[in-house]
């Protein structure tokens, strides 16, 4: 997609909805769509509307190995469900070792460590997914109101550091939205959910910023 067709996207997508939005992505590449997700909260609302498109859909997963037992079964909880065509990568070294040389996680004030550790368990083995799977349209549970970097981002965009163009069907969506949803089609949600190379929701990992792009071409 160029520039102008990604402006043109952007403008026919306002004011459908997130399964509108899902067809029409997947509509552009056929076969060339995957989904990524942490399997955060409000996660399963994305999953349950890419499957009700494409159920084989690929999920691009990145176990860190640090995630809380509930995240764990939640996934599995949900890959049941849904029939998630999960594609996992794990990163080159796991969280036991890392933590015998390095000791604990990073604090939430240590904003070095965190990018240190996002670089490695998250930003890598991503990379290599997205790599493998060669996606030309990725979607994402990306929303406005997750963090101020957000507000600006747009439902259609170019994504230079996967070589990808990346779709957020879900946006503009309030959390009384998600809750909504998941209610009415009866999914689970997951609220034990803790990302290590975060620390705090106000932070990002690195997939969708600058330094993040930078760290994904360095690895």
């Amino acid at each position: 997609m160029s520039v102008i067709d990604i402006a043109a996207a952007n403008e026919s997508l306002q004011g459908l909805s997130p399964l509108e939005i899902v067809r029409w992505a997947i509509e552009q590449a056929p076969g060339r769509t995957i989904v990524s997700s942490n399997f955060r909260p409000y996660e399963a609302v994305l999953l349950h509307l890419c499957t009700r498109v494409q159920p084989d859909i690929p999920v691009l997963w990145v176990d860190h190995g640090c995630n809380r037992p509930a995240t764990y079964r939640h996934m599995a909880n949900l890959t049941e469900r849904l029939g998630l065509n999960i594609k996992a990568y794990v990163p080159r070294q796991t969280a036991a070792h890392r933590e015998a040389l390095e000791g604990p996680l990073p604090e939430p004030d240590d904003e070095a460590g965190l990018k240190r550790f996002s670089a490695t368990f998250k930003l890598e083995p991503f990379k290599r997914g997205m790599q493998e799977l060669a996606p030309t349209i990725w979607l994402t549970a990306l929303r406005r109101v997750q963090n101020p970097n957000r507000e600006g981002m747009e439902l259609v965009s170019a994504d230079e550091t996967f070589r990808t163009i990346k779709v957020s069907p879900v946006l503009d969506l309030t959390d009384a939205d998600m809750d909504a949803y998941l209610a009415r089609y009866e999914l689970p949600n997951e609220w034990d959910y803790w990302d290590p190379a975060k620390a705090d929701e106000k932070r990002e990992c690195g997939l969708h910023v600058d330094w993040g792009a930078q760290a994904v071409k360095s690895s």
